[in-house]
Parts: C-alpha cells; structure tokens; sequence
C-alpha cells in the first residue's frame, strides 16, 4: 500500500512536469529528464509507451489524467527505484493559463482569467480586496461584520425562505461577474427561468393541451447548490482550479450559525436544510445565483429532458419547478415516474419536496407556475375574479384603500397584475382596462 502511494505521487510529479510544455517526444523526454535529474534508459521506453492524444485533448485534461497514464505503462512501474533518494528530484509546473471552451462554446469571448491577479484586475480591486471577499473565515465574523445581509421572509403557504443579500460592494462584484461572463454562456433549451426571450409564459405553453401534467419542485433548489458544483461550471469553461474556485468563493456563502439557529427555532429548516445552509451554497438575493443555478443544473435538464423523451413526453425547468407532460400513459406510470425524478434529482443533488408532487388531467384544472394550461394559456378564475374586484374597489374608495401589503408603488403594482392577465388572456383586456380607467390616482406632491 505505501509503494503503491508513493509511485502514485511520482506519477504525478512526472504528469506535471510533462503537461508543462508540448506533446512532441523530445520536448516530453526533455522535461522528465529535468524532472528526474537524470535520463534513465528506460525513460525511452516510457515516453514511446504514452498513448499519443490530439492537441485539444492535451490541453483540456486533467494532470490525475495523465498521471493515470502514466502508472499504467510498464516502463514506469518497472522503473528502478534508488533507497532514500526522491524518484523525481525536481517539480516543473506549467504556467496557470486558460484552457480552452468545450466544443461549441469556443466563441463565447468569456474574459481571460489565469491567476488570481487577473480575476482582482478584472473586478477592479486589489488581490487583498479579492481575498477578504473570497476567504472562506466569513461564517465567523459578526452578523454585522458580514458580507450579507440576512432577511427571514414568510411564505403565504407557511414556513418562510432565508433571502442572503450581498451589501453593495459584493453586489456589484457579483453583477460583473453575471452580465460580462455568466449572461454570455448558452443554458439548457429547457431552462425557462431567469433567462433572456423566456418567461413564465414560455414554460407554460410547452405544456397547453396535453392530457396529463406532472409538477415536481425541488427543495431549497439555491442552498442545494454548493461550491464544489459552482467552481466545476467555472471549470468546465476553461478557468483554472484555483480560479475557478476563487470565483465561486465570490458568488457563495457560508450562512452563519445565529442565522441557522433562528431558522430552525422556527421551524423554516430541518436538519438537513441546516447542514447545507452551513457549507458554501449559492445565495438566493445575489444577482449571479439564478444563472449559476440553471448552469449548474444543465446535467439535471439534460437527464431529465433525457426521461421525457423516452416516455414520448415534453420536459422544462423554471427554477425548482419542473414539469413533465405528455400522453394520458403516463397517468398510470405517475408513482414509476415520480420515483425517477426523484432518484435523477438526488444523483445530481438536489432534493424534491415530495409535498408539491402532484398530478393533473384535463378533467382539472393544469397549471404551470400559477398559469391554467387546460386549453391556452390563462389566469385562474379566482385570480381574474379577484383582480376585478381590487380595481372596482379602487374606483369606488381610491386604490389608496386596497394597498394592504403596502406596496411603495401600487400604481405599477397593480398595472403590472393587469398586464399579466390580459397578457394570459387578451379577450380580457377590455374589460380590465375599462375598470383602470375608471380609477381617480392622486398625483404626488412636486
């Protein structure tokens, strides 16, 4: 087990020094022999014994890659080792650098970032700034020492969701981030939520007219996402470990024990909950979350779209709702699909709140995100009805008297409930805009 250990890390020195330059057999027999401190007889062997790769693919891999490699070739494992002398004598690093896109996304002109000097010139700050803001000794500070700030917010249905807010400085950091190098990578075509051309609206057509709809919603979908997932979308687009680690670091939080405590006191989080909470997790506040979040659930989109095609069905994602519909089949097949989801969900890992689970046929009403999708896109009954009602009362004693969440602009506000609907429904239209009209709005004072 030891001789096996330390061959492991001779591997590894040796894949270092040999990824640090070109492919070319004299320039790899070069850098081992640097590596070495000798040129052994049997190096020639090795370096005829390495599988030969294409130029992108000994860019984009990994060193434990090419370390496994290299401890599968007999000239290596056979090579002799001297008692108490180092097997390689000197580390050759390859300079950090950028590797390239995967395919198809070779154009996307993300910013060149191969150090941490290069992320703080980016950002505008100093490396000391990059380092207080990337740390990882937040979760010991002091609530009002924080990077965040920390709001309790109850939900109409019961429980309450933690919303953590980057105060200002992190905020605009986080915005760079999102609008000059997030906002330019492509998400999954299923991807509805927080995306440019699509909407609610968009998620709900896909599934108008179809005779059953299945609705699942994951839990706690942001505190889901931890740091390791957020680091490996850097990663993947081409960002160096130890960048890609810094710029997750940037846009996720450690939740501090008062604030978990509090949850828990008040029953908004079990223990599970709590224990994501305390890790690194995308913060639901920040304004690079949502996209994180949908590029860190690409492979959830994919397995998932991967199912409903199988089940001859139509998949799509806003958020944590997930919704699957297709042919009357897969009524009977609601437990067996359900189970799926559920095991795809934990394998990429998130969880599903088996409470909203549920299943709808045309003899209900089918609704996506609060939107009736029986026939055409519509609002409930009950929420027209109630709309009505709020501009009639408006009219009769002044909106000023069915502001009750107090809402700073409840002009906009309501206008922006009376778009929704007669977006949904246009039919609607006249009658919601005679009904606006008729309401008297007092002007603010100059």
């Amino acid at each position: 087990m030891y001789a096996s250990r330390l061959r492991h890390l001779d591997a590894l020195a040796l894949a270092r020094a040999l990824w640090a330059g070109p492919q070319t057999p004299a320039s790899l027999k070069a850098r081992a022999e640097q590596a070495l401190g000798a040129s052994p007889h049997w190096l020639a062997d090795f370096i005829d014994e390495l599988p030969t790769v294409s130029g992108a693919t000994w860019q984009r891999q990994e060193v434990d890659d090419l370390a496994a490699r290299i401890e599968q070739t007999r000239a290596f494992v056979n090579a002799p080792r001297v008692p108490g002398l180092p097997f390689v004598r000197r580390w050759i690093l390859r300079a950090s650098r950028m590797r390239p896109a995967p395919l198809g996304l070779d154009d996307l002109d993300l910013p060149p970032l191969p150090h941490s000097a290069a992320i703080a010139d980016w950002l505008g700050i100093t490396l000391d700034d990059l380092d207080w803001f990337t740390h990882d000794r937040r979760p010991a500070l002091p609530l009002h020492a924080q990077h965040y700030a920390f709001t309790l917010q109850p939900k109409r249905s019961g429980g309450g969701r933690l919303i953590e807010s980057p105060r200002s400085r992190l905020k605009a950091l986080q915005g760079r981030a999102l609008h000059e190098l997030l906002d330019k990578v492509p998400v999954h075509e299923a991807c509805h939520g927080f995306v440019a051309g699509r909407s609610v609206l968009t998620h709900a057509r896909l599934h108008v007219g179809q005779p059953v709809v299945l609705h699942f919603d994951l839990k706690n979908f942001f505190g889901h996402i931890l740091s390791s997932q957020v680091a490996a979308v850097f990663h993947t687009l081409g960002y160096p470990p130890g960048v890609a680690r810094q710029l997750a670091a940037l846009c996720t939080v450690s939740t501090p024990e008062p604030v978990i405590e509090r949850l828990r006191d008040d029953g908004w989080v079990d223990w599970q909950d709590a224990r994501a909470l305390r890790r690194a997790h995308l913060p639901q506040g920040a304004p690079s979350s949502p996209m994180l979040a949908n590029l860190s659930a690409f492979q959830l989109d994919l397995r998932l779209d991967g199912l409903a095609h199988v089940l001859g069905a139509t998949y799509s994602r806003y958020a944590d709702d997930l919704v699957l519909s297709g042919p009357p089949s897969l009524r009977n097949s609601f437990d067996r699909i359900a189970a799926w989801v559920g095991r795809i969900a934990l394998e990429e890992g998130y969880a599903l709140n088996h409470r909203k689970t549920r299943m709808a046929t045309q003899a209900s009403a089918q609704r996506v995100c609060g939107v009736v999708v029986n026939a055409h896109p519509n609002l409930p009954r009950r929420e027209f009805d109630r709309l009505r009602a709020v501009l009639h009362r408006c009219a009769l004693h002044g909106p000023a008297s069915q502001n009750r969440d107090g809402h700073a602009d409840f002009r906009a506000h309501l206008w922006g409930r009376v778009q929704w609907a007669t977006q949904l429904n246009a039919a609607k239209a006249p009658r919601l805009h005679a009904l606006w009209s008729r309401i008297e709005w007092i002007a603010s004072p100059a």
